[in-house]
């Protein structure tokens, strides 16, 4: 009888081999379940604010347009969060006393001509992305992606929080197919409009007429 053509460890990793291939299977579909599960895209995170702003009341009951208080969203690659001075335009005339605005009051009495911007008001970031990724507001605003695609209807919420995943599997869906995401530019910021055709037909026609091509390329967000 010759002599076997593996050695002999060999058979005794037989039953290793049998656990790592039930487990690894399992292990890889648990991976990909918790990394794109609302918990850890933070689908649902609605932190406290300092101040009680509710958007349900500005843009939502008053019809204030976003870009009152965000008003670098078209020009910008951030959102801007507006100085106490812009809160202070309105609420200056119309809730000088109330207790919920202390906060603010206490902001804006700090500023002063060395420091304009005075002592800002601690507000919490919601829709955070990772340092590494690379998001431009404006280059988005100027190709027809309203508001409410990416954070839901804010006219509804009295606390902001997030809806949409903001995993980079989210954002290649919408590059790939831009299309549902599409409006004209006056509704950018109208967060209840309904087109008066399929979306998707509209979103193809803007597609076309604005030369719209969306970059899958990873240094588009990664540089």
């Amino acid at each position: 009888m010759g002599r076997p053509l593996f050695p002999e460890w060999i058979d005794r990793t037989r039953p290793l081999a049998g656990v790592l291939l039930a487990v690894v299977p399992l292990y890889l579909v648990a991976v990909v379940y918790y990394g794109g599960s609302p918990t850890t895209t933070d689908v649902g995170y609605r932190p406290e604010q300092p101040v009680a702003f509710s958007h349900a009341l500005h843009p939502g009951e008053l019809g204030l347009d976003c870009r009152y208080c965000h008003n670098t969203v078209e020009r910008a690659a951030h959102a801007a969060i507006p100085p106490t001075a812009t809160c202070l335009n309105c609420l200056s005339q119309i809730a000088t006393e109330s207790p919920k605005l202390v906060l603010v009051r206490e902001s804006f009495a700090s500023a002063s001509q060395q420091d304009p911007a005075g002592r800002p008001i601690p507000w919490v970031r919601v829709h955070d992305l990772p340092d590494y990724v690379y998001f431009d507001h404006s280059a988005h605003i100027a190709r027809g992606v309203g508001c409410v695609s990416c954070h839901g209807r804010v006219d509804t919420m009295e606390q902001i929080y997030q809806v949409e995943r903001l995993s980079m599997g989210w954002c290649l869906e919408c590059h790939r197919n831009p299309e549902p995401h599409l409006r004209p530019q006056q509704f950018i910021t109208d967060l209840d409009w309904t087109p008066d055709e399929d979306p998707v037909a509209l979103g193809k026609r803007l597609r076309e007429t604005n030369d719209i091509n969306p970059s899958d390329d990873c240094s588009t967000c990664h540089r």
